[in-house]
């Protein structure tokens, strides 16, 4: 998994509520391209008009935050389906970074599991932070800090699961996580072992089997 420390550039703002997993990449491009594939039909329907060709109007489509990294998004981001690759889209147009007042459970959790920071924020702050953000001047999100800086709005500290923040510093998902104490889980399994043989039965023994 991709380590993320910080990120700086543009914050996009797509104030919309509910925007669901479905809207985030539909579900029949999971099932014909690869993960590398999926960044080009990322919130499709709001990106591209009927023919195929950019809604000049939709935020990711300006100049200003084509390639942003750090999205400002709406109540309830990701809600609907549990899809994995609904992060998996986002990350590959270039985001790194969802900022809203609320997520939808799963894709929060996806999100920390494929080395996308998702932060909550109230949504007046978002507002404030969007009203800052709006001519594409840089924002940057600091993990080692849990600081968010912008020239003229300041800087403003936020939280996150200290676990979650571990992994995300270090690229972990969470069977790295779990490796990072592979000698000490080795070391119980052998007294285990010794504690209750009747537990662990032989290779032969499970062949016989």
């Amino acid at each position: 998994m991709q380590a993320f420390v910080s990120v700086t550039g543009a914050a996009a703002h797509l104030p919309r509520a509910n925007v669901d997993t479905d809207v985030i990449v539909r579900i029949e491009r999971l099932t014909t391209l690869t993960r590398d594939q999926l960044g080009r039909y990322a919130l499709e329907a709001l990106r591209y008009r009927e023919d195929g060709s950019e809604a000049p109007e939709f935020v990711l489509n300006r100049p200003e935050f084509r390639g942003a990294p750090i999205l400002l998004a709406g109540e309830n981001f990701g809600c609907g389906s549990s899809r994995e690759g609904a992060v998996w889209a986002l990350m590959g147009m270039g985001l790194r970074c969802v900022i809203a007042p609320s997520f939808g459970d799963i894709f929060f959790n996806n999100c920390f599991q494929n080395g996308m920071l998702a932060i909550r924020l109230p949504a007046a702050e978002i507002q404030a932070l969007a009203a800052a953000c709006a001519d594409g001047s840089p924002l940057t999100v600091d993990l080692q800090a849990c600081t968010l800086v912008h020239g003229t709005h300041g800087t403003r500290c936020f939280a996150v699961d200290p676990l979650r923040r571990e992994a995300l510093l270090q690229g972990l998902d969470d069977i790295g996580l779990t490796l990072k104490d592979d000698a000490l889980i080795c070391r119980w399994q052998a007294a285990d072992r010794l504690r209750r043989p009747w537990a662990w039965p032989t290779a032969s023994a499970e062949l016989r089997a």
